[in-house]
């Protein structure tokens, strides 16, 4: 039975089925599931499995935004239990597009990877200026810092964000990575990032590397 509720989730997740996954996330809960069984079982175990189809080249983006809306459709039901049960996070990221740029689909669809990982987010939209970041950091305390930049004219303020941490005295105490389009690894080097992730796939392998190796 317990299986059997669990691959609900898990194929809901996986196959981007928005509608089904709040209930099967409720008929879970409501058959005894704990959040946390339920959370690592079902829902991560599944949008790890939709990173692993992504990064072989048998989903596109496309998918994996859906499978992130259905883990978030889910998410909401199972969040309030997972606060009550004070289920320990993988870690706590920031993330925000940089001041100047709206973009904020890649920006979603890595948070919500993030969030499907295991992780706690705070995602602070677009348009980022870098005095909210050195705000957010101050009062998430985050484990990471991720910066989003779309357009090639606002990779700058990525530095800057940079540049406000350290001059806050908060840029040891965080990784930063970066991404976006125009973004590359000589950029991330360059402007002094921890880390740099070409898709919210391997956005999320990064966070958790970081987080694992400190």
């Amino acid at each position: 039975m317990e299986e059997e509720l669990l691959d609900s989730i898990f194929a809901a997740i996986l196959d981007g089925d928005i509608p089904a996954a709040p209930g099967a996330v409720q008929a879970a809960l409501d058959a005894g599931l704990s959040a946390e069984t339920i959370l690592n079982e079902g829902m991560i175990a599944a949008m790890s499995r939709v990173g692993e189809l992504y990064e072989a080249g048998d989903y596109y983006v496309a998918e994996m935004f859906t499978s992130a809306k259905a883990l978030q459709a889910g998410l909401s039901i199972l969040r309030p239990h997972l606060q009550n049960s004070k289920v320990q996070a993988a870690g706590t990221v920031v993330i925000g597009t940089v001041k100047g740029d709206m973009h904020d689909i890649g920006k979603n669809l890595v948070a919500m990877m993030l969030e499907g990982a295991g992780f706690q987010v705070h995602d602070l939209g677009p348009d980022v200026h870098p005095s909210r970041f050195v705000n957010a950091v101050l009062e998430h305390k985050p484990d990471i810092v991720a910066l989003s930049a779309l357009l090639t004219t606002t990779m700058p303020a990525m530095q800057t964000t940079i540049d406000a941490l350290s001059a806050a005295g908060l840029r040891d105490q965080v990784k930063i990575i970066v991404g976006g389009a125009p973004v590359n690894d000589e950029y991330a080097e360059h402007i002094h990032a921890d880390g740099y992730a070409p898709d919210a796939s391997q956005a999320v392998t990064l966070a958790k590397a970081m987080v694992t190796n400190g």
